[in-house]
């Protein structure tokens, strides 16, 4: 296994893992250009999680100077159990706290059972139900 900060040439074989994974919504964000300018504002925080030369697992990682954003946290269906999921947040952690930011958030879709099964067995991560979330454009 190996883990490593996504590039924009990974691109491709990424939007690959995330339409075959359920609970993972592909947006017009996650096309090429944006998703290469977002690293470009982010760099050396998303991540990549390779078996034999072949991606099974990614996080895109920003913050905005004060808390930190996580998406597409994915894991591979064969590769699922092994840790892999908890190994990526670790790191993406650690790389915004070595930026002086301690509060990270992640969205997660209602309908995506094994996405909020993962997030609600995270001890350090607490759900909150005291906002709602408000978004613009597509």
């Amino acid at each position: 296994m190996r883990l490593r900060s996504v590039t924009a040439a990974d691109h491709a074989a990424l939007v690959a893992l995330w339409k075959r994974t359920p609970g993972i919504q592909l947006r017009r964000d996650d096309e090429y250009e944006p998703f290469a300018a977002y690293l470009a504002r982010n760099p050396d925080l998303s991540l990549l999680m390779e078996v034999d030369g072949v991606v099974i697992g990614s996080l895109l990682v920003g913050h905005d100077g004060r808390r930190g954003y996580l998406q597409h946290l994915v894991v591979d269906l064969p590769h699922r159990g092994s840790g892999y999921a908890r190994l990526l947040l670790d790191e993406a952690l650690a790389r915004l706290a070595a930026l002086g930011i301690g509060k990270s958030h992640v969205f997660v879709l209602r309908d995506a059972p094994e996405a909020l099964d993962f997030w609600e067995a995270q001890r350090d991560w607490g759900r909150r139900d005291d906002i709602l979330v408000y978004s613009v454009g597509a």
